[in-house]
């Protein structure tokens, strides 16, 4: 479980939002103890920018009720209040200790404890730390700061018991040593192999928002093969597992199987959005069931479409939105298009260039060859005639509607359709380039149509 380990504890202070200390002022005004807990605390020692700016307090959820106006009492029942200053809002948690197994993510009820105790029932050491906002130390009742230092994933006490907690713990190991690049303990690590399994209790959505912050990350191609080794990758996504040992034809993939592929692909996306990532981990879903030994080489016919539907089902599964499952399935189907795009007439290569999403599609397309023979030269050839295109970009208005097609003697139906898409092509390959010349070329159309049927 190697990584690289951080480079020491920042001298400066930790800068805290002004509503945040508006909130944690009150609260300790009212006699109560406030810690800054969690996400900004690690990620300030870690020397990267605090995002997540969450209070733990003494003081019960009904004490803060009144100690502010606007408050919103969404998680009460585990200690958990949401207070409005300044139009924003700052999450507060009563210290708690939890009691019992509900659901494998929610205890059963809990009771309200010191801070201490409360460290001790969260995951991971490197998230059980405090900051003292008014002494500006960090309160460390788990060991990490030794793990910060030293540069581990650990969990808090019996990593096993951790994990029956909340089964979603788990991958949120794997996505710490992921998105930090650190090593995870070697007890934390057998508990999350052992224990892997019992991931399939937690829901879609949950699991898909791990997933995703692994695959965006720089060292998404690590989080890759800690997903797969730790079994977690077999709970939720079976068919990336079923790329093992399916081989591919060695002038063309010198780098191995499928699976060792996609994992190099994803390594060579530079900064993708969610969808390009998913794209990628799914461009080759297809092969698997695609595998044919020819006469002449290995042959996935077919595998675009195959793995097109299967990535919808894929998408459905994991509960994406319909706007992000129509990007990933449009990347898994169109992929292989480029070794078409140098012979295609003009029009219909600038049609390919002004689909939603050809961006993403021509960062796939780059991946997928240094994942691969790294031969780059289709990939720039097509680049280059895309850079081309982009200067002159595509018709901001049609040259012409429906009515000037019923001006002209057609009739509504399909064929006016067929005629516009057609001008649509004459206009992308030069052929007319104003309202005038359109009129003129549909006119010829029209005219050599009526010829061809009197001939008939």
């Amino acid at each position: 479980m190697s990584g690289s380990t951080p480079k020491g504890i920042p001298d400066e202070p930790l800068v805290i939002p002004d509503a945040v200390r508006k909130v944690h002022d009150r609260i300790t005004g009212a006699g109560h103890r406030s810690v800054l807990a969690g996400g900004a605390v690690r990620d300030y020692l870690l020397g990267l920018e605090p995002k997540d700016f969450d209070l733990a307090t003494s003081a019960h959820p009904d004490q803060i009720d009144a100690l502010f106006e606007k408050t919103v009492l969404v998680g009460a029942q585990f200690g958990v209040v949401r207070v409005l200053v300044d139009d924003v809002e700052v999450e507060v948690a009563t210290f708690r200790a939890d009691i019992g197994i509900a659901d494998g993510r929610h205890p059963e009820s809990v009771r309200f404890t010191d801070e201490k105790e409360d460290a001790l029932r969260r995951d991971f050491t490197i998230n059980g730390l405090f900051w003292d906002l008014d002494r500006e130390e960090v309160v460390d009742h788990v060991g990490g700061i030794d793990d910060l230092k030293t540069g581990v994933i650990r969990a808090i006490g019996d990593p096993g018991e951790r994990f029956v907690e909340d089964r979603l713990r788990m991958l949120r190991g794997v996505r710490f040593a992921t998105v930090l690049d650190l090593p995870i303990e070697e007890a934390t690590w057998k508990a999350i192999c052992q224990e892997s399994a019992d991931l399939a209790s937690v829901s879609q959505e949950r699991i898909r928002e791990e997933l995703l912050r692994i695959l965006v990350s720089p060292h998404r191609h690590r989080g890759y093969h800690l997903l797969s080794d730790s079994g977690l990758m077999q709970v939720f996504l079976p068919e990336i597992e079923k790329m093992k040992g399916v081989q591919q034809p060695p002038e063309h993939h010198p780098e191995g199987d499928v699976f060792v592929h996609t994992g190099l692909v994803l390594e060579n996306l530079e900064d993708p959005s969610p969808e390009l990532a998913m794209g990628a981990l799914l461009h080759d879903v297809g092969k698997p069931d695609t595998y044919e030994e020819a006469p002449d080489r290995i042959r996935f016919h077919g595998h675009d479409e195959l793995g097109a539907r299967m990535t919808e089902e894929i998408c459905e599964r994991l509960r994406f939105s319909r706007k992000a499952q129509d990007r990933i399935v449009y990347l898994v189907r169109r992929h292989l298009v480029f070794m078409n795009v140098p012979h295609m007439r003009l029009a219909k290569r600038y049609r390919l260039f002004e689909e939603d999403g050809f961006d993403e599609l021509l960062d796939l397309c780059k991946a997928d060859c240094l994942g691969s023979h790294r031969d780059m030269g289709l990939y720039e050839e097509c680049r280059e005639m895309y850079l081309e295109w982009k200067k002159i970009g595509p018709p901001k208005e049609p040259l012409l509607q429906g009515r000037d097609l019923i001006e002209l003697g057609m009739t509504p139906g399909p064929e006016m359709g067929a005629m516009l898409e057609a001008l649509n092509d004459a206009r992308r390959e030069g052929e007319v380039s104003d309202r005038e010349a359109a009129l003129e070329w549909v006119r010829q159309r029209l005219e050599q149509n009526d010829s061809t049927s009197g001939e008939a």
